[in-house]
Parts: C-alpha cells; structure tokens; sequence
C-alpha cells in the first residue's frame, strides 16, 4: 500500500448553501510532489483553506500521518511539521533576506527571540541561514533590504524561510504566479531542489510547470476532483481538456 503522509475522506465546505468542495477523497503519497489543478472557481484555495484550518470543514476527515487532525488549529498544524506558502509574497520587507530566514529558523532550534536583547544572540543562527539563502541563489544579496528584490528573489526567499521551518509537507499555491519565463524555471528548479526529503502539494497555473514537477497531479471541477493521476494521463483525459484548457474532444 501507499504510504500517505495527506489524506482526506469526504471532505466538504458549504457557503450558505454553496458547496466549495464536495466529498474530496485527496491522498498525497509521501515524498512526491503533488499539483492540484483546476478552472479558476474549482476550490483549489479553499482545500488549503481546509487543510491548514484557516477554514472548518462542513464535513469529512483529514488525516495527517494516519492522524485525525479535522478539528486541529492552524498553530497545532503547523507544529506537526505543515507549512504554506501563499500566493502573495509573505516576507518581511524591512528586513534583509538574512534576518528574514534567521527569524524562521528560531522555532526549530528552539532560539526564543525578545525583543529586548540584542540581535547578536541570532548570529548563531547566520551560518545555517546562508546555507538556505545559498541554496536559493540569495546568498549575494543576503544584506540586501528584501523590499528592494526583484518579485523572483522574494519568492525564492519565501522558498528558503519555509524550509527553514523544516516541514514535512509543503503546500505551495502559485509558487509561480506573476513570473516571468526565467523567474519561472528558477522557481521550478528550487522547488524541486526543495521536494529532496519532503513531501509537496502545490496549486499551480502553469501546466509546463506541472508537467516538470508533478508525480501524480489531481483536477478539481467546481469542488470534486474531475480526474487524477500522471500528467501524461491527465492532460489526454477529454474531461480536463474541456474543462480546464477549453479544448472539446
């Protein structure tokens, strides 16, 4: 059998009569990077709304690690090693791409920040976070204010400060949103660096980035999952054709 590090069963969200997502079997093999796909409208957001409790699911189970965690915090989510990105860039624009990944690697090793102490107590930390800002291609503009990068760089940088949280499962929605085409492949080729020991779901437009990345991919339509498995399948299944890419068979 598979090994599911993600698992929903019958997973469901109304909004005032409106259901969202309708009875969602979702399994995410472990160590596979997996896309959720879909028409604008499908119910891609609201499944990672579901899944990191940003959202109380109407009905159903979702199972972390075989554990049932439906009616878990997003903080408790977080803990058990659940990590999001989110399609706006979520990084401190003051600071410099250092003490942005400084900062995330504080809960894993358990270095508490006050802010009435110094942040030369954080230096013990400098070493592990450019390894991270070296491993996204940031290590020259580590001083830099992260404000001032081009949008490419923050979303590399939100890359490093995400792995320095040490995650177990990594949700991505739209690692690559507003990119151009070099931005894109960097950003395809980091989080494939990034999916090296983890497990990856990812919300994702760009179908030439799903066909690089994805083991299994899943296609939501108006909140069920229309199809599923490898892209090579996928993207022939005349369903997803017309629904998603506006071809009809």
């Amino acid at each position: 059998m598979a090994d599911y590090v993600l698992e929903t069963r019958k997973l469901s969200k109304e909004f005032k009569g409106f259901s969202a997502v309708n009875d969602l079997n979702l399994q995410v093999e472990r160590g596979h990077i997996h896309a959720l796909i879909g028409p604008n409208g499908a119910g891609k957001t609201t499944v990672f709304n579901l899944l990191t409790k940003f959202l109380t699911p109407t009905a159903g189970t979702i199972l972390f690690n075989g554990i049932d965690v439906t009616r878990e915090r997003p903080a408790d989510i977080a803990l058990r090693g659940v990590i999001r990105s989110f399609q706006i860039s979520a990084v401190f624009p003051n600071l410099t791409p250092l003490e942005n990944v400084r900062l995330a690697l504080q809960r894993p090793t358990g270095t508490s920040y006050q802010f009435w102490r110094s942040d030369r107590c954080l230096c013990q930390l400098d070493d592990r976070a450019m390894d991270l800002l070296e491993s996204v291609g940031l290590a020259e503009v580590s001083g830099d204010i992260t404000g001032e990068l081009a949008y490419g760089r923050k979303r590399a940088l939100e890359i490093a400060t995400t792995l320095a949280l040490e995650p177990e499962l990594v949700l991505l929605d739209e690692p690559t949103q507003g990119m151009g085409a070099e931005d894109v492949d960097k950003i395809t080729a980091l989080v494939k660096r990034a999916s090296a020991g983890r497990t990856i779901l990812m919300i994702e437009h760009n179908l030439k980035v799903v066909a690089t990345l994805a083991d299994r991919i899943t296609v939501l339509q108006r909140g069920a999952i229309l199809s599923e498995g490898a892209y090579a399948e996928v993207s022939q299944d005349p369903r997803v054709l017309e629904a998603y890419m506006g071809v009809h068979p």
